[in-house]
């Protein structure tokens, strides 16, 4: 079937950036609202009208290209005619409570035609975080186990028992954390953390793990949670050989491993789950972002043996108020059929590759990006100093060149120096050529007045 979202999408820019009707009212908004709102809306300080498609409308009138996609929410582009279709029919119907309803049954049923292996059975939620510690209580209960082991660069949510597991210091000052939190090396080979190459390395970066865990787990390990593809890090791409590694590492623990496809699934890296690059079946999933259309619904997938489990298993000793409510199962139906019958898994992969194809000269013309990878439709670009170093772009030249997209009409996550790009699977070869052709415009003009080494 055809993709009901608009084509050959472009940028249209009527006033300078941010309008003056935009200013005014974020100024209001800021008398309110508390800080620490997500970077890039602060940053380029507009207010959104209306979204269709790739497009974004603000209240000024302008028109940008979207290449953040809700930080992969937005795999079906925004106001997709049949996902608001059902979301307006289902709010006429009935939205909350945790009831059995046909929507969630026609969900689940759904969901079986899409499901990794024997994981069959969900739990909803309404965030990721929520997910994750569900599926992180779950672990604990079936091993009798309290420990758990993640990776370097990897985020799973801002509740205490995923922050615990964060690898990255954006969790300074947060502390204590939950006891038994072990993180060790992902397989992040453009900045290798033992400073080898691949596939020389033979993943040395999974012996130097095995050997941490050795000298540091104390009362045994619950489960192993690992993203296929890193996507907070920088839309990070381990080597083939890498989950496999953690599988079999989580069985020498006695362990369960949890894949996190916050980001990943249902079609994000260009088939439908993410461990599926890698041929490894784990032993839950959390899934979220793209499977609610734009609605927070998120979920733990599992096997019919765990979710036997007690207490996880006992009546309301997993649920939520929120998960699976009629409003969060229609979104989910609606959403995962339309990814199902427009082909959007498929989309993904072929206009994936057509974009990484289309940016892989940049970092020969460019000599501040050091590296354009992806798979399907999740795609990074490394911004450095120089390709010799590595090091990584100032915040102040990457805010000045969010700004010069932004003034382009290109919405994006260059604002550190792993620039992610996710947009909608929706999206077609012609408004990827002008996507591509604004990001050369502006790197152009970086390269020439020397913006990269502010």
């Amino acid at each position: 079937m055809e993709i009901s979202q608009p084509k050959n999408q472009k940028p249209n820019l009527v006033t300078f950036i941010p309008g003056e009707k935009s200013k005014q009212v974020r100024a209001e908004e800021d008398k309110f609202i508390a800080d620490g709102l997500q970077g890039f809306a602060l940053m380029a300080g507009i207010v959104v009208d209306q979204a269709y498609g790739n497009i974004v409308k603000d209240i000024d009138g302008n028109e940008f290209l979207d290449i953040i996609g809700g930080i992969g929410v937005n795999g079906l582009g925004h106001s997709h005619p049949k996902f608001t279709q059902a979301i307006a029919t289902q709010l006429a119907k009935a939205s909350v409570g945790s009831f059995t309803s046909q929507v969630r049954v026609d969900f689940l049923k759904l969901f079986d035609q899409i499901k990794l292996s024997n994981l069959n059975r969900i739990q909803l939620y309404s965030s990721g975080a929520e997910a994750v510690e569900s599926a992180l209580r779950l672990t604990k209960n079936k091993t009798g186990k309290s420990e758990f082991v993640s990776f370097t660069g990897g985020f799973h949510g801002k509740t205490n028992g995923a922050l615990s597991l964060m690898g990255s210091d954006f969790k300074k000052s947060y502390g204590p954390f939950a006891p038994g939190a072990h993180i060790i090396p992902y397989a992040y080979c453009y900045r290798c953390p033992l400073k080898t190459t691949y596939p020389g390395c033979g993943i040395g970066c999974l012996e130097v793990g095995q050997k941490q865990l050795k000298a540091n787990v104390a009362g045994g390990i619950a489960a192993f949670i690992v993203e296929p593809v890193q996507g907070s890090a920088g839309n990070i791409i381990p080597p083939k050989e890498f989950l496999p590694g953690i599988k079999e590492l989580a069985a020498e623990h006695n362990a369960l491993l949890i894949a996190d496809e916050m980001i990943t699934g249902f079609g994000r890296t260009g088939v439908f789950w993410g461990s599926q690059l890698s041929g490894v079946i784990p032993d839950l999933m959390t899934i979220g972002k793209q499977f609610g259309g734009g609605l927070p619904v998120s979920g733990v997938v599992t096997s019919d043996e765990l979710v036997k489990t007690r207490p996880w298993g006992n009546p309301s000793g997993s649920s939520s108020s929120y998960g699976g409510n009629p409003l969060a199962a229609a979104a989910a139906r609606a959403a995962t059929q339309i990814i199902i019958d427009e082909n959007l898994v498929s989309n993904s992969k072929k206009m994936g590759l057509y974009l990484l194809e289309k940016l892989s000269p940049l970092s020969e013309l460019f000599s501040f990006i050091g590296e354009v990878r992806g798979s399907g439709l999740m795609i990074g670009i490394e911004m450095v100093k120089d390709q010799q170093s590595k090091t990584p772009l100032s915040p102040q030249a990457t805010g000045e060149i969010f700004r010069q997209f932004l003034q382009q009409g290109l919405l994006t996550m260059s604002y550190t120096s792993c620039f992610r790009i996710q947009p909608a699977m929706t999206i077609d070869r012609e408004t990827i050529d002008t996507v591509v052709k604004i990001i050369f415009k502006v790197f152009k003009n970086v390269q020439e007045k020397n913006i990269h080494e502010l």
